[in-house]
């Protein structure tokens, strides 16, 4: 539910009020155009929904996407599950992965000062080399601000860290980030993997290495956080760019960044933890997907990094908080925190936890990663069919973004 306290306390009931009747009047204009057309027709036409649809209830593209995924092939689901990184300046090193591969993702890794207009157009080059298979690439990138920004120059401002957000009202962050998504959708980026659901307590600060030392989070306690990652959840999608909550479970208490080494360990987090309240107002917000963490969590599960364990992506995201939207790895390629597990291994293990996309920085990893999940789905039935269920999430979440039509 939406807040109706600003960040400075209640707000009117004569505003409230007036709200209410704007909305009402909206919703009737919108009924009365929007509603007019048959339901295939409002969907080929609509942009990324907002409604929480994956947070638990079917999707409106769900028959579409099952009807998609039925026509391609074993290497084609395949391809749909791997997001591989090209260097933001050079895109294009992609296309031979691409077409080999037949990739379904693609991630702008690094930083650029680009112009928007050479952008828009590397990256209509790499939707041309898009698998003909009716279904166009996920473009993502990392644009949270602050360090964490991809993009940035004359066409693409410095966006702020989102400590520096966090301290902004409802209507002014709702508004900033809904320019700055208009932005990457107006070059052809579909997917921001952003925000960042993490929180990072006040005694940690700093000494938290891939969140707090780079203030990366909205904030130190989960209520004022989670508030905030449905409003760029909500605003963000509301322009047209598909959101990513992460570091899920949270990466906010660790002490070890787990892009840089071994050993990033939560001893605290449980399954009904208030540091998981952002990511829950987030999948009520509609996020389109959730990122999972490569950090140990002993209290879910001892034995594996979240983003090899089922209890965690499964039991906990799946099943417990009802999510069943795409899930992504956070970099399974160049990360030294699974460098132990086999290259081909650790986009089969994601997989198999119930995960959907597996994600590295690194074009040399499109080979090993779609053999290794070919070979699985050949060996094992069961494996089979997540590719298939996970196929089904990706397309789903491209008709949602307007990558894929259906009939």
């Amino acid at each position: 539910m939406a807040r109706l306290h600003g960040r400075f306390g209640p707000l009117p009931r004569w505003v409230v009020a007036v709200g209410a009747v704007v909305l009402i009047a909206v919703a009737a204009v919108w009924y009365v155009t929007a509603g007019s057309g048959t339901p295939a027709e409002n969907a080929r036409t609509s942009g990324p929904s907002t409604g929480a649809s994956a947070a638990g209830s079917p999707s409106p593209s769900a028959d579409c996407a099952t009807t998609l995924v039925a026509k391609l092939t074993l290497e084609q689901q395949v391809g749909q599950l791997v997001m591989i990184g090209t260097p933001i300046e050079t895109p294009l090193n992609a296309v031979p992965a691409i077409q080999r591969y037949q990739l379904g993702g693609i991630f702008l890794a690094g930083r650029s000062t680009a112009s928007a207009a050479s952008l828009k157009e590397a990256i209509g080059q790499l939707q041309a080399a898009a698998p003909t298979t009716g279904l166009g690439l996920q473009i993502g990138i990392d644009q949270e601000g602050g360090q964490v920004q991809t993009l940035k120059g004359a066409d693409f401002p410095a966006i702020p860290t989102a400590v520096n957000q966090g301290k902004l009202d409802d209507a002014t962050l709702a508004a900033n980030t809904a320019e700055w998504a208009g932005r990457l959708k107006a070059i052809g980026v579909t997917i921001d993997l952003a925000p960042v659901a993490d929180v990072v307590p006040a005694d940690v600060g700093k000494a938290n290495p891939p969140i707090g030392g780079f203030d990366r989070q909205y904030g130190s306690t989960p209520e004022p956080v989670a508030a905030d990652v449905a409003t760029v959840v909500t605003a963000m999608q509301g322009a047209g760019v598909l959101t990513t909550l992460k570091h899920f479970p949270g990466l906010g208490r660790v002490r070890v960044n787990t892009d840089k080494a071994t050993g990033a360990r939560d001893d605290v987090t449980t399954a009904d933890d208030p540091a998981l309240q952002p990511f829950v107002k987030g999948i009520e917000a509609g996020s389109a997907a959730v990122m999972i963490s490569s950090a140990t969590y002993p209290k879910l599960d001892a034995a594996n990094v979240a983003a090899f364990s089922a209890p965690i992506v499964t039991g906990l995201l799946r099943q417990k908080l009802g999510f069943d939207g795409l899930v992504l790895s956070d970099d399974l390629g160049a990360a030294v925190a699974v460098n132990s597990v086999p290259l081909g291994q650790r986009a089969v293990r994601f997989i198999t936890a119930g995960g959907d996309v597996a994600l590295s920085v690194r074009l040399s990893d499109a080979g090993p990663w779609t053999d290794a999940l070919i070979a699985a789905a050949k060996a094992d039935p069961a494996f089979a069919a997540r590719v298939v269920e996970s196929a089904t999430r990706v397309v789903r979440a491209k008709v949602r973004a307007g990558l894929a039509r259906c009939a």
